[in-house]
């Protein structure tokens, strides 16, 4: 009998131990960031405010793990043929878009029919234009065959699957939905107050659980000192931080006793790109004596305050598809000086600035407004390429304008910018002369015969080493040529409210797992939710 009662005495305890351990649900999260959202639609989120956004509303085939490895999403299995032509989705049973319709495999379909649609404005299409049919077999199964090998197709199937019945008469580049979208993901969509902030609430019929957080609150806050501050009152519980505030600012006792702070290399990197079409920037000796005239150490300890390293191409050193053997390019005025004199751009009048047929070498650097280091990164070169002669200005724009006015527009000289890269290293939409439609990434209109028959190369290879060799002498290619100046790797530094449980550093970042953080109920700051 006693150890009847010792037994049952223990299962309690255990019952109530494993209640202690189960993640409370509600609660909400401000996420604080400069820049506001622009298209809520997979296909044409192309900057990073609409992807965060559109990555919770909607999902793909197959996703990430925290470890990189390829995992099922919408697809509960996969099978890859033995050529690697074809591959086979089975989609998980049951899955519903927020609206209640079931999600088939003819919206898988209609996804792809979009993506080729040379009327939709999508930079992303290229991942899917050697794609020869994509064939429904059934509700739940659909096939996808490819006329070539296509060696990143996998990760291309991460991207979010649309719906037929609400899009399939929709012009995509103007619909209602790019600003009140229906997906399949862990979040829908309430409201969108531009300029200020994005709504989402937790879907309760989410295939895999409904999310822990209630409510997630994206405030557009476009300084980042006032965002800081925003931290600094509570008001904002996940954001990212300057070097400056890493390194300095957030070793107060309120901050070290209610945020955590992390540091990770991020996978992307600064640059300078140029307009190619200007015949002054389209002389490879003026981007190589731009490129000499930098001083990447003082940028990177100046103003990333050593959070941070020098780019040398576009792969970061965490890639495959890093080339070791391409240099930091050393700072050398005098080379600089030498190359610019080479393609005509000398000091004739000696007032300090160099000009050719009468006209000074005089640009403006524009950048987007509320990222404190692109402004100073632009004032870092502006001063060090005065010493060459050349005039340098700086112009900040709005986000959303800055995007769609100025870049897709090619109203712009030269732009200091940064990309999040894939982990697969295809380049394709950035570099290839084929991808410089409005909308498309190349906008700076790169064009190399031979780097054009990389890219298509190192898409058709399967082979791991085969394909570092190929997307190596693309890194080194690149370099050679400066359609950019490659500045710098900067290191991600989020901050994030430590009433937050779950919350882990991993290769792909501290996202991956975003549906299983919770608030313990007597931590919750937002119980209850607006009506």
């Amino acid at each position: 009998m006693l150890a009847g009662i010792v037994l049952a005495l223990a299962m309690a305890l255990g019952s109530l131990a494993a209640c202690a351990q189960e993640p409370a649900k509600g609660d909400a999260i401000v996420i604080g960031s400069i820049g506001d959202a622009s298209r809520l639609l997979p296909l044409l989120a192309s900057d990073s405010a609409s992807g965060d956004i559109v990555g919770l509303v909607f999902n793909g085939l197959l996703k990430y793990d925290e470890q990189l490895e390829i995992v099922g999403d919408l697809a509960e299995s996969w099978q890859v043929s033995e050529d690697g032509l074809t591959l086979t989705f089975r989609l998980r049973p049951g899955v519903r878009w927020q609206d209640g319709r079931p999600l088939t495999a003819e919206d898988v379909r209609f996804t792809h029919q979009k993506l080729i649609d040379p009327a939709v404005h999508t930079p992303y299409s290229s991942g899917y234009e050697l794609v020869e049919s994509v064939e429904v077999l059934d509700p739940q199964t659909v096939r996808v065959r490819y006329r070539e090998p296509f060696a990143p197709a996998l990760e291309s199937w991460m991207m979010g699957i649309i719906p037929k019945h609400l899009l399939e008469r929709e012009d995509l580049n103007t619909t209602r939905f790019l600003r009140d979208p229906i997906g399949s993901g862990p979040y829908r969509f309430t409201r969108w107050k531009t300029g200020e902030l994005i709504e989402l609430r937790a879907n309760p019929d989410y295939f895999e659980h409904e999310p822990h957080l209630g409510r997630y609150l994206y405030r557009v806050i476009p300084d980042q000192a006032t965002l800081f501050l925003e931290a600094l009152t509570g008001a904002v519980d996940w954001t990212g931080l300057t070097p400056l505030q890493y390194r300095r600012q957030t070793d107060t006792p309120y901050l070290q006793r209610h945020y955590r702070k992390f540091r990770y290399p991020s996978f992307g990197f600064t640059y300078l790109g140029y307009n190619l079409k200007d015949p002054r920037f389209s002389d490879l000796r003026v981007r190589q004596a731009f490129s000499l005239a930098i001083d990447r150490p003082a940028l990177i300890d100046g103003v990333l305050y050593g959070l941070g390293s020098a780019a040398t191409g576009p792969y970061p050193k965490e890639s495959w598809a890093y080339n070791p053997d391409v240099p930091v390019p050393a700072r050398d005025v005098a080379a600089a000086r030498a190359l610019l004199a080479q393609a005509g751009w000398t000091d004739r009048d000696g007032d300090g600035l160099v000009d050719r047929d009468g006209q000074p070498l005089s640009f403006t650097i524009l950048t987007n407004q509320g990222n404190e280091v692109r402004r100073q990164v632009a004032e870092l070169v502006q001063q060090q390429l005065k010493a060459l002669g050349v005039e340098v200005k700086i112009r900040i724009i709005e986000w959303s304008a800055f995007v769609h006015e100025f870049i897709d527009k090619r109203r712009y000289e030269v732009v200091l910018l940064g990309w999040n890269l894939s982990r697969d290293p295809d380049l394709y939409d950035l570099f290839h002369s084929s991808k410089t439609k409005e909308g498309e990434y190349n906008f700076v209109d790169y064009a190399n015969p031979d780097v054009d028959r990389l890219l298509e190369q190192g898409r058709r290879t399967f082979d791991r080493a085969q394909r570092r060799r190929i997307y190596q002498e693309i890194h080194r290619r690149l370099a050679e040529d400066q359609p950019y100046t490659f500045l710098y790797v900067a290191d991600s530094l989020p901050m994030v409210h430590a009433r937050f449980r779950g919350v882990h550093a991993s290769p792909i970042g501290i996202g991956y797992n975003f549906i299983d953080w919770y608030v313990p109920a007597p931590e919750q700051r937002y119980r209850r939710l607006a009506p």
